[in-house]
């Protein structure tokens, strides 16, 4: 096997087309490497969070979804952070815990509705059982948490 050296001497023109080839498929090898490594999927922790407008969030999970994050639930999630669920399969989040969910009427129908179709049909079973979505916020906690999310 030859090698390219840098140097004052002279090459010949198979010389010199050999080692750009060398330089060439070092370069590829080198590139497959990096795309072939595993990524590292992005987690996203949740906590605290108070909601604010379902556009805004239903905007910011569906983007994060296209990210593939991963989503660690370690602290309150209520009103329009509650849309994520929507957005993030179930097999990307976790909870802790910590972890609650807060549903309750948003202020505008067209946002509880938005609300409303993000969440899961066992989700919304057990909204209904616990009365409803209601002006006041419904908790999910520790241990029903556990029945529809995987512990962290």
């Amino acid at each position: 096997m030859s090698t390219c050296k840098m140097s004052t001497c002279k090459m010949s023109t198979w010389e010199m087309s050999t080692c750009k080839m060398s330089i060439l498929r070092s370069l590829l090898i080198a590139v497959m490497c990096f795309l072939a490594a595993p990524a590292l999927a992005e987690t996203i922790d949740v906590y605290d969070n108070h909601g604010g407008s379902v556009v805004q969030y239903n905007a910011r999970w569906a983007g994060l979804a296209a990210r593939g994050v991963d989503v660690r639930i370690v602290g309150p999630c209520q009103s329009a952070c509650t849309i994520l669920l929507g957005h993030i399969p179930r097999s990307k989040i976790c909870v802790t815990p910590a972890a609650r969910f807060g549903f309750h009427l948003a202020r505008r129908q067209d946002a509880t509705q938005m609300l409303w179709s993000a969440y899961q049909a066992d989700i919304r079973g057990w909204i209904d059982a616990h009365g409803g979505l209601k002006k006041d916020f419904i908790w999910m906690g520790a241990p029903d948490v556990y029945r529809y999310f995987k512990r962290c």
